[in-house]
């Protein structure tokens, strides 16, 4: 049976639920100015900070490489190839650590930009949404950091080291690899978010998700391959198996969006 809603408390949750005052399309363009602005800023002092503390990063990045040559008895040194090499090292990490150390800031500003045109249970999904993406992004990074990377290192050390041949190997193209690996781990850990996201939208269900899981597994298969930077199945499928685990997080993730959507049209259609 419905029940009545007195009139002032309607106003008042109505109030709650409106967003912010209506702003005009230049009011909109000074508001993203200064919210690039501020990102920007962020991302030059965390440079500065990544500056300050990349050669001793350096240690923490090629110790991977450290481990897996020495697994294959060989000696635990890396080089640089030109005499900009080191320097040019430097500053690469430098941009990437800075992003790194900035990201919950320039996360913060994309939601303060945002924010005002949504409704408050919209923004509390929002604040939720850039945890949850830090979270993963920094997960799917420890993953390839701990688990992926000293068995794909020990794999291509170990496929050539026989006979007169010996790896010497270039810091700078190291650094590379490790940043296509960790940064691709990184996104497709964001597959809930995706997912997350697309459910918002009505895009995808879970009856959906489940229904086109056989499409679902030769996408992951095909990124597990692109990512995958060495030939041999057993550490493809160790890509894979998270990508499998987080396809089905985000089909729960997609069912809670779901219930909770019917939930608040239910409570909505008794309101009134």
């Amino acid at each position: 049976m419905a029940t009545s809603v007195p009139p002032e408390r309607t106003a008042r949750q109505r109030s709650e639920e409106e967003s912010g005052s209506a702003m005009s399309f230049f009011d909109h363009l000074v508001e993203l100015r200064k919210r690039i602005i501020s990102a920007l800023l962020a991302i030059g002092i965390g440079m500065i900070l990544g500056f300050i503390v990349a050669k001793r990063f350096i240690y923490l990045i090629i110790q991977p490489m450290m481990e897996a040559l020495r697994a294959n008895h060989l000696a635990d040194k890396l080089y640089y190839t030109s005499p900009a090499g080191g320097v040019s090292l430097i500053i690469n990490l430098s941009i990437y650590l800075g992003i790194v150390i900035a990201m919950p800031w320039v996360l913060y500003q994309i939601w303060l930009f945002v924010a005002p045109g949504l409704y408050k249970h919209e923004r509390r999904a929002v604040a939720s949404f850039i945890v949850s993406s830090m979270a993963l992004f920094l997960c799917g990074i420890a993953f390839g950091y701990f688990v992926m990377l000293p068995r794909v290192l020990t794999y291509i050390i170990h496929f050539m080291n026989d006979g007169p041949i010996e790896p010497l190997i270039s810091v700078n193209e190291y650094f590379s690899l490790i940043v296509v690996v960790l940064v691709g781990l990184g996104i497709i850990f964001e597959m809930p978010v995706v997912i997350f996201i697309l459910s918002l939208f009505n895009i995808v269900t879970p009856k959906f998700l489940l229904k086109n899981f056989r499409y679902a597994m030769l996408l992951i298969t095909v990124a597990a391959a692109i990512v995958t930077p060495t030939p041999d199945a057993t550490t493809m499928l160790v890509f894979m198996a998270p990508m499998v685990v987080l396809y089905f997080v985000g089909v729960l993730v997609s069912y809670a969006v779901l219930r909770r959507k019917r939930a608040r049209a239910l409570a909505e259609g008794e309101a009134h």
